[in-house]
């Protein structure tokens, strides 16, 4: 069995495990919460060694590099972030109804993922930097970060909306309280946020020694900015203004957006120093 097989298995499991956060969250079976978070365990550590066979195997083609180069590679790491992260989630709030919010993001990457093709080959002299891998791992756990709040930020407004009509139900009543569920966005914002940070910096870095120049004003390069400003502003109207709830929730949802073409869009709409990734 070769890496991009183990990489399949793990979109199965994914999706299983999303299916059954859902399932758990719609028909309320606390059997179904143990299963589900074991489906993402068994995910995870199938990913972790995709993940690594894949890195073996490019070293057996002579390449040797980390796998983290190209869509489907980062797609797979996109995933695995995901999943760690929500992961902690749930064993720091105890609360398995959350993973209905979070993990359909692992499930659609890995689905995107097996869309790519998953063939190694050898990277373009950009790639041939120790500066990928810190630059790529820290971009995406900030991604990750991202996601799950974006979810949570959905999560929040479909709680409140219905909590304003008095219609919060059975369905709506397993998750936190709104408060909860604001500090959990608010905390994966600024984990994220740094996080984000240290990628743009390492990137900037990693430009310089590829280009000659830490910045060039490329369109990732632009909308990743354009995305640090998004969370920027988040973060820096909560603390000075206090903003919280439906305004947090919602600034988590159109960074994610922002986050999401800067990653993907772009690739794939505008051309730039970027286009190979």
């Amino acid at each position: 069995m070769d890496s991009s097989q183990l990489l399949g298995i793990t979109t199965f499991v994914y999706l299983l495990s999303a299916l059954l956060y859902v399932g758990l969250f719609v028909f309320r079976a606390p059997r179904l919460g143990l299963a589900a978070t074991t489906a993402t365990v068994i995910a995870f550590v199938v990913n972790t060694a995709g993940i690594g066979l894949r890195w073996v195997e490019s070293h057996q083609f002579g390449i040797g590099y980390a796998p983290l180069s190209n869509m489907y590679e980062s797609l797979v790491f996109f995933a695995w972030c995901i999943a760690i992260f929500y992961l902690w989630v749930e064993y720091r709030y105890k609360n398995s109804f959350l993973g209905a919010f979070a993990m359909p993001f692992a499930a659609l990457a890995m689905i995107l993922a097996e869309m790519k093709n998953p063939a190694i080959t050898p990277l373009v002299p950009a790639l041939q930097s120790n500066w990928l891998i810190v630059h790529v791992v820290t971009c995406f756990i900030g991604y990750a970060a991202f996601a799950v709040a974006c979810g949570f930020g959905v999560m929040y407004l479909l709680k409140k909306w219905k909590e304003e009509r008095n219609d919060t139900g059975k369905l709506l009543s397993q998750l936190p309280p709104l408060k909860i569920v604001d500090d959990i966005i608010h905390k994966s914002l600024v984990f994220g946020f740094l996080w984000l940070t240290a990628g743009i910096i390492t990137g900037a870095v990693w430009a310089n020694s590829a280009w000659g120049t830490y910045w060039s004003w490329d369109p990732k390069e632009t909308w990743s900015l354009i995305t640090w400003f998004v969370y920027a502003a988040a973060l820096h109207f909560r603390f000075t203004k206090g903003w919280g709830g439906s305004r947090i929730a919602w600034f988590s949802i159109f960074g994610f957006a922002s986050v999401m073409f800067t990653y993907y869009g772009v690739n794939y709409l505008l051309s730039g120093l970027h286009s190979y990734g």
